[in-house]
């Protein structure tokens, strides 16, 4: 895994998972009511779940209900249309695609409508199992069906990253015998070696423009963070330091990047700014602070923190410095709407309501899962 850059840079160990009850905050928020009605099959059952999955809805008869749900679906289209209590049409438009897909959709539109939020429904997961003995890339859809087997290469695929809009992955592959950062499109299956500098490449991440791509590299002798093209080209090195840096996460506007380094000696979280000059450390009130992913709303920092050996995730608000431990589990990744984290745990993809503190299991039977991804 790329959070051993600093012990083995080989991402072959698996970390302990934590023991110990994680400090979940619970708060409590209303929800609306809604009522879905006219769409029956797989089609209402996928649309009331991710609805229900994305914390802001409750389902009730439609007479309780404060928006009524319908539509009708034919082909490759459904028409879906959302109206108040007094029968106003709030919400009404197309979808097309596959029955899965239509649900997404019009459930993302339903959310960004009521409650100004975005949707993620119609987003994308990665992650690495060990279903086959050797760690490979799998994707599903946001709410774990779907899985496929992206990566084949029989030997150690790690350190998934999809492009916010989950048009293609990157990865860290040793098919080579080295550490290289792949590229996949996954419409085509296309897949090239983008990043092949002599050491050690990994931990790649797109920008959220998809521009450039923020990497860890050792072609220079030392583990540093570097900036590349989008096709993995022209390499501006960001950081200087004796430690190993990792882990890169970008702000929501690509200005800034907020990393992994033990350059003190036990990894801590440093702030830096895309365009160069000097790490500052983060205060989180734990020693060991690995794993950042910045929140889509810039606010938040999720990441892995280890006590007593053993991991948990915590949540750093950036304006009031305070953090708070949520769940027991490993690399954790927001959602696009700044509410949700999946993690790994316990063999399985955790989805966490980081505000009401409601865990649902994503996926699981796949063998050792970890290093979960997640477009925007």
């Amino acid at each position: 895994m790329k959070r051993l850059l600093w012990l083995t840079l080989l991402a072959t160990t698996s970390l302990a998972l934590a023991q110990e009850t994680p400090t979940i905050t619970i708060s409590k928020s209303d929800k609306l009511s809604i009522a879905v009605t006219g769409l029956g099959g797989e089609l209402g059952k996928v649309l009331q779940n991710d609805l229900t999955m994305s914390g802001y809805f409750k389902l009730v008869p439609g007479a309780a209900a404060g928006f009524t749900i319908s539509g009708s679906a034919g082909g490759n289209s459904l028409s879906g249309k959302v109206e108040d209590h007094g029968g106003k049409t709030v919400l009404s438009k197309t979808f097309s695609g596959s029955v899965r897909q239509q649900a997404h959709q019009f459930a993302d539109e339903i959310v960004e409508t009521l409650t100004g939020n975005h949707g993620m429904a119609s987003t994308r997961i990665a992650f690495v199992g060990t279903r086959t003995g050797k760690k490979e890339v799998y994707l599903a859809d946001a709410d774990g069906s779907n899985i496929t087997q992206l990566t084949h290469d029989n030997s150690i695929s790690v350190a998934p990253r999809l492009s916010t809009d989950a048009k293609s992955l990157l990865y860290t592959s040793y098919k080579s015998g080295y550490a290289d950062v792949y590229e996949i499109h996954l419409a085509s299956g296309a897949r090239n070696r983008i990043i092949k500098f002599p050491g050690t490449n990994s931990g790649a991440v797109y920008s959220p423009d998809g521009n450039r791509l923020a990497v860890t590299m050792s072609k220079d002798g030392n583990p540093e963070l570097y900036i590349t093209s989008s096709s993995g080209g022209g390499p501006r090195r960001l950081t200087r330091t004796p430690g190993v840096e990792s882990s890169p996460t970008w702000s929501p506007d690509g200005g800034e990047l907020i990393y992994s380094s033990d350059e003190r000696g036990t990894p801590q979280l440093y702030r830096i700014s895309a365009a160069g000059g000097s790490g500052q450390l983060l205060s989180t009130g734990h020693g060991y602070n690995t794993e950042p992913n910045w929140s889509p709303d810039g606010k938040k920092v999720a990441f892995n923190v280890r006590e007593n050996g053993s991991f948990a995730v915590a949540i750093l608000e950036l304006a009031s410095g305070h953090t708070r431990t949520v769940g027991e589990g490993q690399d954790p990744v927001w959602g696009a709407d700044s509410r949700h984290l999946i993690f790994a745990s316990g063999g399985s993809v955790i989805l966490l309501d980081a505000q009401t503190g409601q865990k649902t299991t994503l996926v699981s039977g796949l063998g050792q899962i970890s290093e979960p991804a997640w477009s925007r």
